[in-house]
């Protein structure tokens, strides 16, 4: 099957197209419709009649945004009109909600002149927080986005004129940087003439380009004063003529620093590159053909040519999906009355910011593990970077509340965490915790030190505050690997393998020697990663320790329970995973230690578990579970979670509701809970999933994780008498750092239960 063949069933399967409606509260009793229509829904109308302010805290209003077009000038296909455009409009509404959860309808109006297409979009004005304006032809896109932007007190974005400027503007202020080009002397050269390249051109000079030095040429040659005395330019143009003989684009670039194409395809040829200054930046973005090739484009130099396209299979792709989601957003939270220059140059600083970080794991498997890594081939941040919408829109958040244009105001601390909140249950959780380590940074023992994945994740927590990392290794490697990933980072190293360390000898010695380690073994074993690692959290030189990212988990757990061991009073440890889904979370163990548990260590694990909970701030309400409810099976395994249900029930040290054993859908469905069990001693549905024996525990957080669609934070190792927590083997950075998070709060010494 072809692509195109391909994207037709893609769109014709049931139900069609790609967008619905869903509610966002209750429709399940009569009482829920009675509120959500008729007679409740009368108060909210009567509020807002009284002050249309209200629209935006009882309906929909500001987390919606109208995506309108005429279907005059779709992508590659022309002017095809407005229905057939409908394809591309829905698409645009889900990235819209993929990218910054936002809300779209999609508009396709039938008119051609301009004054119509205007007064359509205008009457429109009370049902949207936004109007992103699409594929409308040049000049007429000029005309409607300005006027609406006139009548209408809410913003007004055309994509298609400022979305290539703002992600290329991001682009060219690292392009410039990496080629040690300065803005103001940079000589420009725009292939195409149209409303992206006036739109592109306008937002260069705003980052810092003379517009002297902007040379743009279109498809009769360069746009000269002599054209625009001619008539032969139109009046948004006309204001790039320059003052220089007539020509075309070779004669353009000759000596040009860069070159902007917004143009056609294959108009370029390597002399023309070869005829550029030296170092030159070609930002090649006609689609789906560049200018010239990117491979082209490299070969026809000695010296460095920093590339970009708009196709995503080469570096460097100018993707408008990287702005107008993050725009809107930061935009909408603070019900901006426009989006101004000022928002659109601060979300393209946001970006160029971003590109210089190190890239999360997610992102570089999802471009086939490519070394992203800022540079000529690494100059803006990829589309699928989560962490796009947590600096572009509250920079634009904040650019609109400092320029004037902003209603409300946001909280430049709490904003992000609402935006994190809005990409899932896990990250607003896991913020909670990120912020309780940040008061007091504990050092965190790094095993596995000379790991890649360990160096970055150490270089975050140290930027972000987090913690302070301590890396265990061979200080050769560490140093070489921090120089290959060109990281500013001058990281703790302690090398086990180098240098006498007696007092670890002789402490390992001290508690292995009744367990048959002679002191000579001591002295070899502590050069193990794992047991220094150990030795030092032990000693109190290190606070926390992470391990096992290269071994499997019951190897790596077996030093630190060795050296570190269990906590007074406690005979087991567990392992906890924090399962979050859209609107619940939950806690579930035992997932990795306790294969068998008797009834006095499924108490025991109960309390590990509900102690992780309330490092989250959350409540526990424990469940044992079981396939039995209350004792309607009784045998042996049944009897093993009731036990320990009633010995933590009896328990006057146990401060939070406990009660099995049950069946997990009485547990987590309150209908069945409180209606068919109201004698149960949890009144509202478990957060704390209690399983029988290790082996259900992983079943059920794999199911969960896997077809529940629960992201998966852990496993976080609980009981020990100092913070330890195993790294699974496949552990991305963001979930070395949670943990080095989750375990800091354990050494802050965090109340638990």
């Amino acid at each position: 099957m072809t692509l195109e063949d391909d994207s037709l069933e893609y769109h014709r399967a049931d139900p069609p197209g790609k967008i619905e409606i869903r509610t966002t509260k209750s429709t399940s009793t009569q009482r829920d419709l009675s509120l959500a229509y008729s007679p409740g829904v009368a108060g909210p109308c009567r509020a807002i009649d009284e002050d249309p302010e209200d629209a935006y805290q009882y309906t929909a209003k500001g987390n919606l945004v109208g995506v309108v077009s005429d279907g005059s000038a779709v992508l590659g296909l022309g002017d095809i009109g407005p229905q057939a455009s409908k394809p591309v409009m829905e698409g645009k509404g889900v990235l819209f909600k993929r990218f910054a959860d936002i809300d779209v309808f999609d508009i396709e109006v039938d008119h051609t002149e301009p004054d119509e297409f205007v007064d359509a979009v205008a009457g429109m004005e009370s049902t949207f927080g936004g109007i992103n304006l699409e594929d409308i032809a040049a000049p007429k896109c000029f005309v409607i986005e300005e006027r609406l932007r006139e009548r209408m007190d809410i913003p007004v974005f055309h994509d298609d004129q400022h979305g290539t400027a703002i992600i290329s503007g991001a682009a060219l202020i690292n392009a410039a940087e990496i080629s040690g080009k300065d803005l103001e002397t940079l000589e420009v050269t725009f292939a195409g003439a149209g409303a992206a390249a006036i739109a592109t051109a306008k937002f260069y000079i705003s980052l810092g380009v003379r517009k002297e030095n902007v040379t743009m040429v279109d498809i009769d040659g360069i746009l000269t004063t002599e054209r625009a005395e001619a008539g032969d330019l139109n009046e948004y143009n006309r204001e790039f003529a320059s003052d220089v003989p007539e020509g075309d684009l070779a004669d353009a670039m000759v000596g040009a620093d860069m070159l902007v194409g917004l143009s056609a395809g294959g108009i370029v040829d390597p002399e023309m590159v070869r005829s550029m200054a030296a170092d030159p930046i070609i930002f090649a973005m006609a689609n789906p053909e560049p200018e010239i090739g990117y491979e082209e484009a490299k070969a026809a130099r000695d010296d460095t040519v920093i590339m970009a396209t708009g196709r995503s299979d080469y570096p460097n792709q100018v993707n408008n999906v990287l702005g107008f989601p993050f725009l809107f957003r930061g935009a909408l939270d603070v019900r901006a009355t426009e989006i101004n220059e000022a928002m659109k140059v601060a979300a393209a600083e946001a970006l160029a910011d971003l590109a210089k970080r190190d890239v999360p794991d997610a992102v570089r498997r999802a471009y086939g593990d490519q070394p992203l890594q800022f540079g000529p081939e690494y100059i803006i941040p990829k589309p699928l970077d989560t962490r796009v919408l947590f600096e572009v829109a509250p920079a634009v958040a904040e650019a609109a509340m400092e320029s004037g244009a902003a209603r409300e105001s946001v909280d430049s601390d709490t904003y992000v965490e609402r935006l994190e909140a809005r990409l899932g249950k896990s990250r607003e959780m896991m913020r909670i915790v990120l912020n309780k380590a940040k008061t007091d940074p504990q050092r965190v023992a790094l095993a596995e030190g000379a790991n890649e994945k360990i160096i970055r994740a150490a270089h975050q927590m140290e930027e972000e505050g987090i913690a302070e990392p301590v890396l265990v290794g061979n200080r050769t490697t560490v140093e070489r690997k921090v120089d290959g990933l060109n990281l500013d980072f001058d990281p703790e190293v302690v090398d086990p393998g180098a240098g006498e360390y007696e007092e670890y000898v002789d402490r390992l010695y001290e508690l292995r020697q009744r367990k048959g380690m002679t002191r000579k073994e001591a002295a070899e074993v502590v050069r193990d990663d794992d047991y220094f690692a150990s030795v030092m959290v032990e000693r109190g030189d290190a606070d926390v320790m992470l391990t096992g990212l290269t071994h499997h988990y019951p190897s790596a757990l077996r030093p630190p329970l060795q050296v570190i061991g269990t906590e007074d009073g406690v005979d087991h440890a567990a392992g906890v995973y924090m399962l979050s889904f859209e609107n619940r979370v939950v806690f579930v163990a035992d997932a990795t230690v306790n294969q068998d548990p008797d009834e006095a260590t499924l108490a025991e694990v109960t309390r590990h578990a509900a102690g992780v909970a309330r490092r989250f701030d959350v409540e526990p309400r424990a469940a044992l579970l079981s396939y039995s409810d209350f004792g309607s099976v009784d045998n042996e395994g049944t009897r093993k979670p009731r036990n320990a249900a009633k010995r933590l029930r009896e328990d006057p040290t146990v401060d939070f509701p406990v009660d099995g054993e049950m069946q997990a859908d009485t547990a987590v469905v309150e209908d069945l809970l409180v209606g068919d069990y109201e004698f149960a001693e949890i009144d509202e549905p478990a957060n704390v999933l209690v399983l029988p024996n290790l082996e259900a525990g992983n079943i059920v957080y794999k199911l969960l994780q896997r077809l529940g669609g629960a992201e998966a934070v852990g496993p976080m190792l609980a009981g020990m008498a100092e913070p330890v927590h195993v790294l699974q083997r496949d552990d991305e950075v963001k979930d070395i750092i949670n943990l080095a998070a989750v375990a800091t709060l354990d050494a802050q010494g965090s109340d638990g239960p």
